[in-house]
C-alpha cells in the first residue's frame, strides 16, 4: 500500500490553489474545468482539493465542513523549509492567520503554525537534524 492523496475539501478550489501557490510557492498540476478538483505538485504524495459539493455526492452520511470561525481541526499539513521567518511572513502576506508564532523547540527544529484561506492548519517548520 502507498500513501497518495490527502484531499481538502474547500468552499473555493481555484481560490484555494491560488493560495497555496502564493502563500508555499507550490505548483499547480491542474484543475478540472468544472473547478471542483484541483491537484498541487507537491512529489509522491498529491495535495489536492476538491468542492463540498464534490464531497456531498461522495459521501451519502456527510461530513464535517471546515469553519474559519472555529478552531481548526486535529490535523495539520506540514512544510518544511530551511528559511522558516521569510517563508512564515510569505504565508502571512499572501492571506494566511498566524496561530501560533514561531517557536525553537529543544531538539533545535524551528515550529510555527498558521490557518490557511479556509481554516485548516498548517504547520511550517525547519527539517529535523538528526544525529546533530
Amino acid at each position: 500500500m502507498k500513501f497518495a492523496y490527502t484531499i481538502l475539501y474547500v468552499e473555493s478550489v481555484t481560490e484555494t490553489v491560488e493560495f497555496y501557490e502564493k502563500a508555499f510557492g507550490l505548483k499547480r498540476k491542474f484543475v478540472t474545468p468544472e473547478n471542483d478538483y484541483g491537484e498541487l505538485l507537491t512529489g509522491a504524495t498529491t495535495l489536492a482539493f476538491a468542492s463540498r459539493e464534490l464531497g456531498a455526492s461522495n459521501f451519502k452520511k456527510g461530513f464535517e465542513p471546515i469553519s474559519r470561525s472555529s478552531k481548526p481541526f486535529g490535523v495539520e499539513l506540514a512544510f518544511t523549509t530551511e528559511n522558516i521567518e521569510s517563508e512564515f511572513q510569505r504565508t502571512i502576506k499572501a492571506g494566511a492567520t498566524e496561530y501560533e508564532p514561531l517557536v525553537e523547540k529543544p531538539w533545535g527544529q524551528k515550529v510555527g503554525y498558521v490557518l490557511d484561506n479556509n481554516g485548516f492548519l498548517i504547520e511550517l517548520c525547519t527539517p529535523v537534524k538528526i544525529g546533530t
